[in-house]
């Protein structure tokens, strides 16, 4: 089964079989980063061959899928050229979900119920052959609930799964929803982690989860980029500021600093590496587009995969 997973780069534990984070350096992260990492979001199954369906059993944790509700998964889903050709709705226990694989001719992607905690026993195909899909490049996307899909109406909706899907990387999503404050630690496991293209998109929570002065966001995304690229010496590195959050762009937090502060300390820095690439955040959403005040609604994902897709493309030609 191992050999289809894709989207998870560290190895798993019998309580956590896809971490999003190294958990045998779990101790040294926030409580709640290792909390939502032991989410596997973003995780898929990738094959091809000729099979025209495919079982796959598996057990799930749990049903209480917290503030995502049903987007973070309540069944497993089939994608091949672009499009989600079928579905089986995930039980809580033991399982079993049968897709049909369509009359594509790409890869077949599977989308889990990350929600409910799945872990994948086996994959079968009920005729004809698979095998694991070849390999694709590697995007490390680290960020916050925005990265990791809230609050898209399905796992698949997520900005990291549309760009990946769309342009062909293997992405392993490091966003961590209420957490993710650029915390060194997380900076030390992604920088040990082979990587084409790294991602970075933080900043809300350093608004209100933990507040920052923009001097610590500074200093923070300064030590933060320092440890990815001694890790990383020649991949490209692509910073994202924060979008548009109406209710903070002008609301100072106890240290006295705006989430418009925090964003010009984070742009700032990345502007001042050479060797790094910003994409101003401000600009990519519009309030129409933010499906709760916060976190961007499926057309928002869909933007942002666009834009920092094509920034990542960019940086790779």
């Amino acid at each position: 089964m191992e050999r289809f997973i894709r989207g998870c780069a560290w190895e798993g534990t019998g309580d956590v079989p896809y971490p999003r984070a190294d958990p045998a350096d779990a101790t040294r992260l926030p409580g709640d980063t290792w909390a939502v990492a032991q989410l596997p979001v973003g995780v898929r199954v990738e094959f091809v061959g000729d099979a025209p369906a495919v079982e796959i059993e598996y057990t799930t944790a749990t049903d209480d899928l917290g503030y995502r509700g049903d987007g973070a998964g309540r069944r497993f889903e089939l994608w091949r050229d672009g499009a989600c050709v079928s579905a089986a709705p995930a039980v809580l226990g033991a399982g079993v979900a049968r897709l049909t694989t369509g009359d594509g001719t790409g890869r077949c992607i599977v989308y889990l119920p990350e929600g409910m905690r799945p872990n994948l026993l086996s994959l079968t195909a009920t005729a004809g052959a698979i095998e694991p899909a070849p390999a694709q490049p590697r995007w490390l996307v680290y960020g916050d609930s925005i990265a990791e899909g809230w609050v898209a109406s399905a796992p698949s909706g997520a900005w990291p799964a549309v760009a990946g899907r769309t342009l062909g990387f293997d992405v392993v999503n490091c966003g961590y929803g209420g957490s993710a404050r650029g915390e060194v630690a997380s900076a030390e496991q992604l920088a040990a982690v082979p990587a084409d293209v790294v991602s970075v998109s933080h900043g809300t929570n350093c608004w209100t989860r933990i507040p920052h002065s923009a001097a610590m966001a500074a200093a923070g995304m300064q030590a933060f980029l320092t440890v990815l690229r001694q890790g990383h010496p020649t991949a490209p590195i692509v910073v994202v500021s924060p979008v548009l959050r109406p209710d903070a762009e002008s609301t100072v937090n106890r240290l006295g600093a705006t989430l418009a502060d925090l964003r010009r300390a984070i742009e700032g820095v990345a502007t001042a590496h050479g060797d790094v690439t910003l994409v101003p955040g401000l600009p990519l959403l519009d309030a129409s587009l933010l499906a709760d005040g916060i976190h961007p609604g499926d057309a928002g994902h869909r933007v942002l995969a666009v834009e920092i897709g094509a920034a990542v493309q960019r940086c790779l030609r």
